[in-house]
């Protein structure tokens, strides 16, 4: 049998004009090589899989390279980039500080450092999830961190950085990473697809990056599992399926009946949402995103926070022209309340049905206002 490689490692990025989403980090890098002022210690900070350790090992193997490109990226043809992309580089360390944490594993690495490299100029130490070191490691690794021989250099990644030690982090250039935004995923799953030869449609490929959360890595899995069930035909609906993810036009219809005071249908309808394998817990955290959703989509300038497919963004448009503000501001209320109390209850599906009632009554309660708030002001004027 052939040996699969997961799309997170067959396309990992080998240079830095790869990196997807995180230009401000790796511009930085690339003018800092090219004008050779490196600082002798980086740490690379912010969610899981948005390229961390992927520009650690880039910059690593960039620092050794014998031929950089004009634009500072490593060339991948000289000796030292071969061996680096062969996994037998010599000057290139990487320790996993979760499962190495203690100070004898710090004490070893500071004894490591002395050694000059064999090939190249430098010897680059990249310590993933560094946050995991005990307080002692990192108080036996201070004294190196900051004044480490001139061919050693260090690249600290983690998710965590609040967990990091003051001492450390002054010692470090910060870097930040960002969530990856949903085009730039999209765009990115767009383009392995047309490698792998992979049939999708682009909404599908939408639902991937939004289901993400920002993370690439996780996108790229994502996108495996369903290529692996769809036999290389990505649509909308089979990845609602494979990840059981309700499918948004059941919210619409949720409050189309909401909008016509229609609580029995939407009960209904929730019932049929239960038959399918769904919680109650999954359909309240949908409901509370539709409303929020509903809400940022009545101003223009706010409708960018959404991360929606396209087709849904003009669904979300259409149905909040139907519901004034101040109903949706309730709505989001009460459904926050039933989101916070439903995990610890003992008849989720009850609160479930009637908040759906309330929903539907809520048009009632705020006309009710209005018409008192009207009669007060005609009482004045009077």
């Amino acid at each position: 049998m052939e040996n699969f490689v997961v799309s997170a490692r067959k396309y990992r990025p080998g240079t830095f004009s790869t990196v997807v989403g995180q230009e401000h980090v790796t511009d930085t890098l690339r003018n800092a090589l090219l004008t050779h002022q490196l600082a002798h210690a980086f740490l690379f900070c912010g969610p899981r899989g948005v390229g961390k350790t992927t520009c650690a090992r880039i910059l690593a193997k960039a620092i050794n390279c014998f031929h950089l490109t004009p634009e500072g990226d490593p060339c991948n043809e000289c000796d030292s980039c071969k061996a680096f992309n062969e996994n037998r580089s010599l000057n290139i360390f990487e320790l996993d500080a979760a499962s190495n944490n203690s100070v004898e594993d710090i004490r070893s690495l500071i004894d490591s450092v002395r050694v000059a490299p064999q090939m190249g100029t430098k010897s680059v130490y990249i310590i993933d999830e560094v946050h995991m070191l005990s307080t002692a490691a990192f108080n036996a690794f201070l004294k190196t961190l900051e004044e480490p021989p001139p061919h050693a250099l260090f690249i600290l990644a983690t998710t965590e950085k609040h967990k990091i030690l003051p001492t450390i982090l002054s010692r470090c250039q910060k870097f930040d990473f960002k969530r990856i935004k949903v085009d730039y995923i999209t765009n990115h799953l767009k383009s392995i697809a047309e490698k792998e030869n992979v049939q999708y449609e682009l909404d599908a490929l939408q639902l991937i990056a939004i289901k993400a959360d920002g993370g690439l890595r996780d996108a790229l899995s994502i996108f495996d599992q369903v290529v692996n069930f769809s036999k290389k035909n990505v649509t909308l609906k089979i990845v609602h399926e494979n990840l059981s993810i309700l499918d948004e036009d059941i919210y619409f219809e949720v409050f189309l009946y909401v909008h016509q005071r229609n609580y029995k249908n939407a009960i209904l309808l929730f019932n049929q949402i239960l038959e399918k394998g769904f919680d109650s817990v999954t359909f309240v955290s949908g409901l509370l995103e539709h409303v929020r959703n509903l809400i940022v989509s009545k101003n223009p300038e706010t409708m960018k926070l959404m991360e929606v497919t396209d087709l849904h963004k003009k669904n979300y448009i259409q149905q909040s022209q139907t519901f004034s503000e101040s109903y949706l501001i309730n709505a989001f209320q009460l459904v926050t309340e039933v989101e916070q109390k439903i995990r610890s209850s003992q008849s989720p599906n009850l609160l479930v049905e009637l908040l759906l009632i309330k929903l539907s009554n809520l048009w009632n309660a705020i006309e009710l206002i209005m018409d008192n708030d009207e009669l007060q002001l005609k009482k004045k004027v009077v």
